[in-house]
């Protein structure tokens, strides 16, 4: 009979991983990336213990969506003021907010709680091929699409 094993968060280790958003379609980025934020590749995965890893997304200026999604689909915030309400069309979000575009995808498809919270902070995204974690000494990850 098997044991089902938990992992404490002291026994987690963690590994720096890089990907390179260059003609990468958003959604497919944003779920592998999740997943690894997560921890769920692992197969100590535990899901009320931070077990995911770090990542840092390079080139997030050249990843696309397909179909009419650029112009469809709509990003909205509001101010709670009245009237406060905004709305952005995924192209404004590629071309003025790059960061915050690729990382609003990536946010959604991890749980909103507390926990949550803390494997976002583990996600660095940058415009161009330069970032300054050379000295974490990421390791590729390779996603299709």
């Amino acid at each position: 009979m098997r044991q089902t094993t938990f992992i404490k968060p002291a026994e987690v280790t963690r590994t720096w991983y890089i990907v390179d958003g260059a003609g990468k379609t958003l959604g497919r980025l944003a779920t592998e990336v999740a997943s690894v934020l997560r921890g769920k590749h692992k197969p100590t995965f535990t899901p009320n213990v931070d077990c995911g890893d770090y990542v840092i997304i390079i080139n997030a200026d050249k990843v696309v969506m397909t179909g009419n999604k650029m112009e469809g689909k709509k990003y909205y915030s509001h101010s709670q003021f009245p009237g406060g309400l905004r709305v952005r069309t995924a192209r404004v979000m590629k071309e003025k907010y790059t960061v915050e575009w690729v990382e609003k995808a990536v946010h959604g498809m991890i749980p909103h709680t507390r926990l949550g919270n803390v494997q976002r902070k583990h996600l660095f995204v940058y415009k161009g091929s330069e970032h300054p974690h050379a000295a974490q000494k990421p390791v590729a990850l390779e996603i299709k699409g």
